[in-house]
């Protein structure tokens, strides 16, 4: 008789009881994430840019309190001074109230106007070069910068709030207005920040740059509407005014913090359009920083 051939054992599709397999802490490194594509690729290296900006501030907030410094100086000497003086007349308004919102315009294009000095410093350490060679694209890259930017505006306007409710001024809190209040300065301080990152394309050197940023600077804090209102100004410094997304800023937080007269729609939009050409603007001219 022949034997019956021994039956194969069959492969198991699931490991022994006794098999230790892949444990869910293991399982991010072993596979790997959905690559994101389409839409979703843009926001997401946006974000990445942005929260990479952010983890500095972790590791150092001295930044954040020492530039408190002068804006409470601007509400306590200049605003305390020139509202028992009425010598500038807002309408009925205490010219506190008045000067609040244009100093927290004030503190995030100082903060944003300057930015362009860290790109120069990535390009001499040589993060720049790394960047850009990655597949995310430069308008991303500069989009995730300004809005680290504007973060960082948003965290020094509530000091500012802060120190504007400790003297008196009467704000809204009202959510919604407060949410509009983010967005201009979040808007602010990316279109701020892109020009000086266009400026740093163009100048390639950290003094150049420090030297233009402090040349515009105060023209465009004086010749906005921050301090006073566009009527008293001569008529070429209205057309400037006019011309300076500084003033729309401080139309948008005016009107949303104290509730005087304001164009909103036109404010945002006028905002929203400077940040759209700076982050292009930018973005055309990071190339010439690599070089």
């Amino acid at each position: 008789m022949s034997a019956v051939p021994a039956a194969r054992p069959t492969a198991s599709a699931e490991p022994p009881a006794d098999t230790p397999g892949p444990t869910p802490d293991l399982d991010l490194l072993l596979v790997p994430p959905r690559a994101r594509t389409g839409w979703r690729l843009v926001p997401a290296r946006v974000g990445a840019m942005c929260a990479v900006e952010l983890q500095k501030l972790r590791h150092d907030r001295t930044e954040l309190y020492t530039r408190a410094v002068q804006p409470a100086l601007w509400l306590l000497i200049f605003g305390e001074t020139f509202t028992r003086l009425k010598a500038i007349p807002t309408g009925g308004i205490p010219y506190l109230d008045y000067l609040a919102p244009g100093i927290i315009a004030q503190s995030a294009m100082f903060i944003a106007i300057f930015y362009g000095i860290m790109i120069i410093w990535e390009r001499d350490s040589g993060v720049l070069t790394k960047l850009l060679v990655t597949p995310t694209p430069r308008a991303a890259l500069v989009t995730g910068k300004a809005f680290a930017a504007g973060v960082k505006a948003v965290l020094q306007a509530v000091v500012v709030v802060l120190i504007a409710a400790v003297l008196g001024v009467a704000m809204t809190w009202n959510p919604l207005r407060l949410l509009g209040v983010v967005v201009a300065v979040l808007l602010g301080s990316a279109f701020f920040s892109c020009l000086s990152m266009a400026i740093a394309g163009i100048v390639l050197t950290r003094d150049r740059l420090m030297g233009i940023g402090q040349a515009i600077t105060m023209p465009l804090f004086f010749g906005s509407n921050a301090l006073y209102p566009v009527d008293l100004m001569p008529g070429w410094l209205q057309a400037v005014s006019k011309a300076n997304p500084l003033s729309y800023q401080v139309d948008a937080l005016r009107g949303l913090l104290i509730g005087t007269p304001s164009h909103l729609p036109l404010d945002f939009a006028v905002l929203a359009a400077a940040t759209v050409a700076g982050i292009a603007a930018a973005s055309a001219l990071l190339g010439r920083l690599a070089r």
